[in-house]
């Protein structure tokens, strides 16, 4: 079993304290990051908060920690905006084994939006600040993840695909290939069908980016093989 399995009990009481501590408006999610990214969450208080459930997938920034290119420390009382529009803030607390590895996370989502009515009142309760602004997708249907990392590498290129030279192309692909889309399955033809290139292009766009980010790291180049 997972570390986070292990200790399932001892978790899910902690969760449910959190909840029971602030009320509905507070979502709290324990996610098992051993398990397959579509289902990681494992246990969760006031899902109606984000509208998951025990099954669903994690966010973007779950993948990063995956892939690696996100540290895997703790976030305090960062901002996000939910699908449906409501303001909550957050907190991702990750759950390290005896290894030291990121095997699982807790999160804690609290919807401020009625308490935003009075802000100047609630102001210091709130806390909101601008630099702590993050971008975190919900959603319980990790396509819908997918197809929120893609239109991010999209906007950061700024044409249209059929406009795209080779370079943009793979600037896109290394943008997804950090947030760590390609950790999921099905995310490779995703991608290639919206870039209207074929996998082993990308395949070769991305020993091409990992080879030369080895190089400036000083580590040898290593081929697929």
């Amino acid at each position: 079993m997972s570390y986070v399995m292990d200790n399932f009990d001892m978790f899910s009481r902690i969760i449910k304290g959190i909840s029971a501590e602030f009320g509905e408006n507070c979502e709290v999610v324990l996610h098992d990051l051993t398990k397959s990214y579509e289902h990681t969450i494992v246990a969760i208080e006031n899902g109606h908060v984000t509208g998951r459930k025990v099954g669903d997938s994690g966010t973007n920034m779950g993948l990063e920690i995956l892939r690696g290119t996100s540290t895997g420390l703790d976030q305090y009382n960062y901002v996000n905006r939910t699908l449906d529009n409501k303001i909550i803030k957050s907190t991702s607390i990750y759950l390290k084994d005896e290894k030291g590895d990121v095997t699982g996370s807790i999160c804690i989502n609290f919807d401020m939006t009625g308490l935003l009515s009075s802000q100047k009142e609630l102001n210091t309760l709130i806390n909101l600040q601008a630099e702590n602004a993050m971008r975190e997708h919900f959603s319980g249907n990790i396509d819908d993840v997918l197809d929120y990392l893609i239109e991010q590498s999209l906007d950061l290129i700024g044409k249209p695909i059929s406009e795209m030279t080779k370079k943009d192309k793979m600037k896109a692909i290394e943008f997804l290939d950090k947030k760590g889309i390609f950790l999921i399955m099905k995310s490779m033809d995703k991608v290639a069908d919206r870039f209207q290139i074929s996998k082993f292009s990308i395949y070769n766009y991305l020993d091409e980016i990992r080879s030369s980010e080895n190089e400036s790291e000083g580590k040898p180049r290593k081929k697929n093989k």
